[in-house]
């Protein structure tokens, strides 16, 4: 969500930072509404003060028994308040706000220019791709012929885009959720939540699901909505809260189930588990001081990338341009993890600073120490990281020419132990 003030003190400037997106002007409406409903307040106020002065005038009229001029100044009332009726501020705020809403987050200066992926900055390369004496496979090849990922089940069961996992691959996958989230409670300082996967429109609205996103979605039939990651609800707990800056930072993760239509993803990765309806990830969320959302957004990130590093994957930092930054933030840096059977390097986090963007839309404040009113809190958001692409990258990455995969060494103490999965 956008201030008002700051588009009607450089109207270029916001402009110039929707460009960057490739989006067209937007500054000239949205201060052409907020003039409308500046106006209306005007008119409403103005007959206010109509009608409190005129209402002393009939009073003093009644009282000398001049009906003629009580009555001439009643009309007169009348008048001033149905002009008020008709001005409408609470509209014209309504139209400006449905505006800014619809428009995405402003980028941070270092954010580079470009129109999609292409134009992305690798930053950092984690160690390099295993050198296969054999042709590695994908994942899903490993998976079925062990006999432990079975589409053709999860398929009868809920269609397209879903997967059942069993046996081995079944613990290997609740192994990695485990294992992810209490290093991060344990090490790196979040706080686990447990929370609801069915969440309401404010919710939604609050981090930029609502309204743009909704096909992408999955609602239910009372209008609640099934959470796409639990960046939501985490992020929400400090909707509509003024916060003790001694609450801040507070660092929040869930491990949970994230729903997915996939809207527009027809025909990419039909295959596998890359692109799934449900799915597990275990989510980071930081909510800050300004001043602090930025060294905030380095430390989450190292948070997701140690997650690789202790699993002993070939990952790599991507700083996202212009056209690639997800509508609510203002600089992403995407962790991909490089996957042998694809020959490809795959996203399998991405850790956002929103800024005070989603804290408009939530109305969260903080109180600063020693000064004077509330200012809005910055918030960031992270995956730390997804766990079914944690167990592909894992498969394709150990997998061995017997088409068994090695456990990488920190997941054995979560899978009783075990060192390989093989075929029984």
């Amino acid at each position: 969500m956008h201030d008002i003030r700051a588009v009607r003190a450089d109207p270029a400037g916001f402009d110039a930072a929707l460009a960057r997106r490739s989006m067209t002007p937007a500054a000239a409406e949205a201060l052409r509404l907020d003039d409308l409903r500046i106006e209306a307040t005007r008119v409403v106020q103005a007959a206010q003060t109509t009608r409190n002065e005129l209402s002393r005038q009939i009073g003093a009229a009644m009282k000398a028994g001049d009906s003629a001029t009580a009555e001439r100044l009643k009309g007169e009332v009348k008048a001033a308040m149905d002009a008020a009726a008709a001005a409408t501020p609470e509209l014209h705020e309504a139209a400006r706000d449905a505006l800014l809403a619809s428009l995405p987050n402003r980028l941070d200066p270092e954010v580079p220019d470009g129109a999609d992926e292409n134009a992305n900055v690798v930053e950092h390369v984690h160690g390099a791709p295993r050198n296969f004496p054999f042709a590695p496979k994908q994942h899903f090849e490993i998976g079925e012929a062990l006999g432990l990922m079975d589409f053709a089940t999860a398929g009868k069961l809920a269609g397209a885009r879903f997967t059942v996992l069993k046996g081995a691959l079944a613990r290997l996958e609740r192994a990695l959720g485990q294992w992810m989230i209490t290093l991060h409670t344990e090490e790196h300082g979040y706080t686990e939540a447990t929370v609801p996967y069915l969440v309401n429109d404010a919710t939604m609205y609050g981090t930029g699901q609502l309204p743009k996103f909704g096909e992408d979605l999955f609602r239910t039939t009372e209008g609640r909505w099934l959470i796409p990651t639990a960046e939501v609800p985490l992020t929400n707990f400090a909707r509509g809260e003024i916060l003790d800056p001694g609450a801040l930072p507070m660092r929040l993760t869930a491990l949970t189930p994230c729903f997915r239509s996939e809207a527009g993803s027809a025909g990419r990765d039909t295959r596998g588990m890359l692109r799934q309806h449900q799915f597990h990830k275990v989510e980071l969320v930081s909510i800050t001081a300004p001043d602090a959302s930025v060294a905030e957004h380095e430390r989450m990130t190292r948070c997701a990338e140690r997650v690789l590093t202790e699993l002993g994957l070939t990952w790599r930092r991507v700083l996202l341009c212009a056209g690639d930054t997800g509508f609510g933030a203002a600089k992403t840096y995407d962790l991909e993890v490089w996957l042998p059977g694809q020959g490809a390097w795959r996203e399998i986090s991405s850790c956002s600073n929103c800024r005070d963007f989603q804290a408009r839309r939530m109305e969260a404040r903080f109180r600063p120490t020693g000064g004077k009113g509330t200012e809005f809190v910055h918030t960031l958001n992270g995956s730390g990281v997804a766990v079914g692409r944690a167990l592909i990258a894992v498969l394709e990455t150990f997998q061995d020419e017997d088409g068994s995969v090695t456990v990488p060494a920190v997941l054995r103490p979560w899978m009783g132990g075990m060192e390989r999965i093989a075929r029984g």
